[in-house]
């Protein structure tokens, strides 16, 4: 236990007038990608490992990594991690509101799991006073029963110019009597600014929420960093509530959106290269996580202005938020002429989702669902067409591996229907229905289910058809191994007397 460092808890302030029983506290950010997620994720591993009833909630997220909640509706794929660090069915309640970016500035919004409608940036912010009730009552559907509720903010509340009708951060803290702790990224640089500054523009009744604040991905001796703690509490009044390292388990949990995306890079070279072209609107990328954590494979996420390795032995086209949008964007970047040469050479190509869509002859859109294009030509690798609809289809589902007979689970997102003469030759079968198609020679292939490469026996066929032995044999245990490594860190570093207020043993 020893690494904590007592000058952060030389003052430790009660949370939120001690909130009856510590019932709730949330974290938010002095800027996005601070390490919000992870940290909500350890702490309610933390405390499910302490026996209590811990709930992660959300009120608004932005991101296109999205889940099927156990409870059949679809939420950010952040909180469905964060409902397995606390051992807890997800639950649309659990991220009330989801933005999903269509275009530069504006978002598909989900409400509760359902979708709620489209709009721009500017005209969003005019719904968000309405949306707030939902938020407060999903915020008491996932308090109902529980000892402890972790809630994570969005953004910064620093952002005074998003404060009116907020309800991602202060606007749901104030409105919830949620106490805050302020998380600060110091790996990014100039966190006594980000901590000083934001304790300077906020407005006196949302400064009083915030109870303390925790420094995030310190590399080094933390100790290093006393100097620091005094300086912000003399310029803020507030504790620090520790200073935590750069968590190891960190990087095997899966990535929550395109923040981390545009910063992932190619790994070293091994058995396997598999290339990801990285479009815009690209969703669900977290399908490759399992795929990364295979030591024989080099995942490769090609971005824009890279040309597709020609090395590569498998090219994986990923969901997409905008099919037609993101196929636009594709055969711009040239990546369609690289992806028919991988396929001439004997390369194999597998499309999910949006990513299995682009793969067939066209992609048609008669009702304008994402936009003016009625129409484009696909890449022609598979004999289907997709028709879009309006109707989302949202589902957990268990499937079989039609080309290697495995077991498969995962999960369909998706509008649109895809048929044609391939498709009499589907890729899996879905709760005893065909879905998705190959080419005959079985190098093409797509379907609509996502969490493909999760399922352990099909990862491993996967690789030995490319003739790789063996395969890690528990992705979904590596994961659950990585929060129980996150909690024993946060423990170690975090202040054990606002830890005991906050987790009693």
């Amino acid at each position: 236990m020893a690494p904590w460092n007592g000058i952060c808890g030389a003052r430790v302030l009660t949370l939120a007038k001690e909130n009856a029983l510590t019932r709730a506290i949330m974290l938010q950010g002095t800027g996005s990608d601070v390490g919000k997620t992870v940290l909500v994720a350890g702490l309610c591993r933390l405390a499910a490992n302490r026996g209590l009833k811990v709930r992660p909630f959300k009120p608004q997220n932005m991101s296109n990594n999205a889940a099927v909640s156990d409870d059949g509706g679809e939420i950010g794929r952040a909180q469905w991690l964060q409902a397995m660090a606390a051992r807890v069915p997800s639950s649309v309640h659990m991220n009330p509101v989801l933005l999903k970016p269509q275009t530069d500035n504006g978002s598909q919004i989900v409400v509760q799991g359902q979708v709620y409608g489209q709009a721009k940036a500017r005209d969003y912010q005019r719904l968000k006073p309405e949306l707030l009730g939902r938020v407060l009552e999903s915020y008491e559907t996932v308090a109902a029963g529980a000892d402890l509720v972790i809630v994570e903010g969005a953004g910064s509340p620093a952002e005074i110019n998003l404060r009116p009708g907020d309800i991602a951060n202060m606007g749901f803290a104030r409105a919830a009597g949620v106490p805050v702790v302020l998380v600060g990224d110091i790996d990014r640089g100039g966190v006594i600014a980000s901590v000083a500054g934001t304790h300077l523009i906020l407005p006196a009744e949302d400064r009083a929420m915030i109870t303390g604040y925790v420094i995030n991905k310190f590399r080094g001796d933390v100790t290093l960093f006393d100097d620091g703690v005094r300086a912000i509490e003399e310029f803020t009044g507030w504790p620090c509530f520790g200073v935590v390292p750069w968590l190891k388990d960190a990087g095997r949990l899966p990535a929550e959106d395109s923040v981390t995306l545009e910063r992932l890079a190619k790994g070293e070279a091994r058995a396997l290269k598999i290339a990801v072209p990285v479009t815009p609107r690209i969703a669900n990328f977290d399908d490759f996580d399992a795929l990364k954590s295979e030591p024989s494979v080099e995942l490769v996420f090609v971005k824009s202005g890279e040309r597709m390795p020609a090395d590569a032995g498998l090219v994986v086209l990923a969901g997409s938020k905008a099919t037609i949008a993101d196929l636009i964007a594709l055969k711009a970047e040239g990546w369609d002429r690289d992806i028919l040469a991988h396929a001439r050479r004997g390369g194999r190509v597998i499309g999910i989702c949006g990513g299995y869509q682009m793969l067939g002859r066209k992609v048609r859109d008669p009702d304008g669902i994402e936009g003016s294009v009625a129409e484009i030509e696909g890449l022609g690798l598979l004999d289907v067409e997709t028709v879009m609809a309006p109707e989302k289809r949202l589902a957990n589902s268990s499937a079989r591996s039609i080309q290697f007979g495995t077991a498969l689970s995962g999960y369909e997102i998706h509008l649109g229907m895809t048929g044609g003469p391939d498709h009499l030759r589907p890729y899996v079968e879905i709760e005893g229905r065909p879905d998705g198609a190959m080419s005959a020679d079985g190098r093409i292939a797509g379907t609509y289910l996502h969490r493909l490469f999760d399922s352990d026996d099909f990862r491993a066929r996967l690789l030995e058809s490319f003739g790789i032995a063996g395969g890690q044999s528990s992705y979904r245990q590596s994961v659950d191994d990585a929060l129980d490594g996150v909690a024993a860190e946060l423990e170690r570093y975090l202040d054990p007397h606002w830890l005991a207020r906050l987790i009693p043993d």
